[in-house]
């Protein structure tokens, strides 16, 4: 017999989560330590950024077991992928490390909304966790938009925002697409 559909939905919706974090985790690693020398002035920006994230990962997987999830077969994608993009953009300046801070977040924005949605009656805790969440990711594109110049996007955002959509839809097998049509008006 197979599990409840909203199980599923919300073992998916943990199991991306905590890769994405994971993903997050190694992004901000990996440009922190390039910015000590590269771009000092940011340092204390991610180092504060890498704290949230790490405790985002770490709040996603002590809600796994209860809820019989798994991490994300895909891990290593998250983590090579979040510490190659994390370095590249850190090499890149300034503009490049919050161009990738704005394009992830905006995009993870959107999914975290969709979730908080399905969620809402299923799962109170969960539900919770993904608006406390929400709250310091909305932060962390708030300050990367502040700093980034008025109306230009950069070529760096849309790569980065359709690589992070695309893992998200790999590690949640197509789910998220589904759950966002599903949530349309």
């Amino acid at each position: 017999m197979s599990p409840p559909a909203d199980d599923r939905l919300i073992r998916r919706i943990l199991r991306v989560d905590h890769g994405g974090e994971y993903g997050a985790v190694r992004i901000y690693r990996s440009q922190l330590a390039v910015a000590r020398w590269r771009t000092p002035r940011l340092a204390p920006f991610l180092a504060e950024i890498l704290e949230h994230e790490e405790a985002h990962e770490a709040r996603f997987r002590a809600l796994m077991p209860a809820r019989a999830a798994r991490p994300c077969r895909l891990m290593w994608l998250w983590g090579v992928g979040g510490g190659a993009l994390g370095l590249l953009t850190a090499l890149l300046g300034s503009r490049a490390v919050l161009a990738c801070t704005a394009a992830v977040e905006r995009t993870v924005h959107v999914h975290l909304q969709d979730q908080i949605r399905a969620v809402s009656d299923r799962d109170p805790e969960l539900r919770r966790t993904l608006q406390e969440i929400l709250a310091e990711e909305e932060a962390h594109l708030a300050f990367a938009e502040t700093r980034l110049p008025q109306g230009r996007r950069g070529w760096l955002e849309p790569p980065i925002a359709a690589v992070t959509e695309a893992l998200i839809w790999l590690s949640t097998r197509g789910e998220s697409a589904r759950l966002a049509r599903a949530l349309d008006p």
